[in-house]
């Protein structure tokens, strides 16, 4: 049976994530204790009993996400999950980083740091307002791609963000450019078009004043090869070394987070049948199910899911 550990991004979080497994378990309030150190705040209040809009802004879900995935991890570690039996990792967007420190790459101090940071950046790049992102539901990328075309929007302003599953793709840009894609889009009938209540178009081309920043700060990391093999958002290269690492961390700002595709190699390339959702929520749990739905996938946030999780990979 091969196994893939897949790490969630932003939108997963809500406030008491983490804490069932500080309550239980030291691993995990290692974990946020050295988080809340690295930050000089403490974040993990704001995680456990804090206020939703301040943890959903991206400069506090960033971290804070990866420190949950990366707590509800160590606690399995510790409790005698060999890393090394774990086939694949991959994370969505951010989740990406929380599968470098997880790996090994990027030590945990230094992910949160550089996940603050990146949270600024990006929440910093575009004035707040003049961004838009949406989700569409019921079109494959593909299809959306093609009407992105037709509707003579600007492609410098607009673009797919999110490749989630076949059936849930997210465009991201400048707001009049979104709301001008919406309108003719809507003569095509999707099944459902959402307004995503975010602080800024993530993964569009506006992004491009953080990617700048994020390479400076990305070049200064200390960065050592993975334990485990990781699939790239950007481009879908495996990451057996550190070679291309940064400049594929600074794209995957800008570009289309290839998650559907992410999925389909994982299973026909490395044969993938069992993949595990590690860090708060549901949400990647979903996209498995509409992309393959022949694969099993259990989500890991809570200590009575690791112990159902260690069961199974233990067998």
């Amino acid at each position: 049976m091969k196994k893939a550990f897949l790490f969630p991004g932003q939108g997963s979080q809500f406030v008491g994530m983490g804490q069932e497994l500080a309550n239980q378990f030291e691993a995990a309030r290692d974990v946020f204790s050295e988080v809340d150190d690295a930050l000089g705040e403490n974040l993990s209040s704001l995680m456990f009993q804090g206020d939703i809009k301040e943890l959903t802004l991206t400069k506090n879900a960033q971290p804070a996400i990866m420190a949950v995935s990366i707590a509800a991890f160590k606690v399995m570690s510790a409790m005698g999950l060999e890393i090394k039996s774990i086939d694949l990792f991959a994370g969505h967007s951010l989740g990406e980083y929380s599968a470098l420190c997880a790996s090994g790459v990027i030590s945990l101090r230094d992910t949160a740091l550089i996940l603050k940071k990146r949270g600024l950046a990006m929440q910093r790049a575009v004035p707040e307002g003049l961004g838009s992102m949406v989700a569409v539901i019921g079109m494959t990328c593909e299809t959306v791609n093609d009407l992105i075309s037709m509707s003579k929007c600007n492609n410098e302003l607009i673009q797919v963000a999110n490749d989630n599953d076949p059936s849930q793709v997210v465009i991201s840009g400048q707001k009049q450019e979104v709301q001008k894609f919406i309108e003719f889009l809507k003569q095509k009938k999707p099944k459902r078009i959402i307004d995503l209540p975010v602080s800024a178009p993530f993964h569009s081309p506006l992004m491009k004043p953080a990617a700048s920043t994020m390479e400076a700060e990305l070049k200064k990391v200390r960065l050592s090869n993975p334990t485990v093999p990781i699939i790239q958002n950007v481009d879908l290269n495996v990451l057996n070394s550190t070679d291309g690492l940064v400049d594929r961390l600074v794209q995957q700002i800008c570009a289309t987070v290839r998650w559907r595709e992410s999925l389909i190699k994982m299973v026909d390339r490395f044969d993938i049948c069992t993949f595990f959702e590690i860090g708060p929520g549901k949400v990647l749990a979903g996209t498995v199910k509409r992309t393959i739905p022949q694969s099993n996938i259990f989500s890991i946030g809570l200590p009575r899911q690791i112990d159902e999780a260690l069961e199974i990979l233990n067998e």
